[in-house]
């Protein structure tokens, strides 16, 4: 099982270096540390591997702001995470940007995990599948991808699926691709065994959770214990 630890905007270098020093994987899973970018050099220096939060679809250019999958390459990060819902909500990424991201960083050479999922509207509506098959749609199989689904409504917010939706969702999803799929959404120690019991699910995208050691270690070792 693959297990991602999506700092987001937290943790500088200082605190990156005190996390990968008291961090140790369980026998038997695998897990990425996905510190912000001005981290990556830091949670290098540890032997963890290591993802970026984003990567943009060319080597070089004009994008002021943006990081290619070269320069990630050259620093000896691993892969990426692409199209996670903050950057869809607040960063107006879709679903063709959400393509070009992944293909190129593929390409490139990176592993990736590229995020799907729908909102709590569209959930209520009853469009999750549509919303799935839509989003799923624009990516292509390849053996260093990696889907995560992350109901948009579970995100941040204490909320989580209920292992017979995201049963649901991982087997719908891997019916329009066959690559691992990982669920995010406010995964955390007390509900991890009871999610990564489910027979579709290959791991987690972890958010909150992860920024600290213990509760991190704790979601790993639930999947090491299964």
């Amino acid at each position: 099982m693959l297990f991602a630890a999506n700092w987001k905007m937290y943790k500088g270098p200082r605190e990156t270096r005190a996390f990968c020093a008291a961090f140790r994987t369980p026998e038997g899973v695998e897990a990425v540390l996905c510190p912000p970018y001005v981290s990556l050099q830091a949670a290098l220096e540890s032997e963890h591997p290591v993802f970026a939060q984003n990567v943009h679809w060319a080597d070089e250019g004009a994008f002021t702001g943006e990081i290619s999958a070269p320069m990630l390459l050259e620093l000896g990060v691993h892969g990426a995470i692409v199209g996670h819902s903050e950057r869809r909500q607040y960063f107006g990424e879709t679903d063709e940007t959400v393509r070009l991201r992944t293909e190129h960083a593929l390409d490139a050479g990176l592993r990736v995990i590229a995020c799907v999922g729908e909102l709590e509207d569209q959930r209520e509506r009853g469009e999750t599948e549509a919303v799935l098959r839509r989003q799923v749609s624009f990516l292509r199989h390849h053996e260093n991808l990696v889907i995560a689904y992350e109901p948009v409504w579970a995100i941040g917010t204490g909320k989580t699926a209920t292992p017979a939706q995201a049963q649901e969702a991982h087997e719908l999803i891997k019916g329009l691709l066959d690559v691992p799929v990982l669920y995010g959404g406010s995964v955390k120690p007390e509900n991890a065994a009871e999610l990564l019991s489910q027979g579709h699910v290959d791991g987690a995208l972890v958010g909150g959770a992860s920024l600290d050691v213990g509760s991190f270690t704790a979601i790993c070792q639930a999947a090491a214990s299964l």
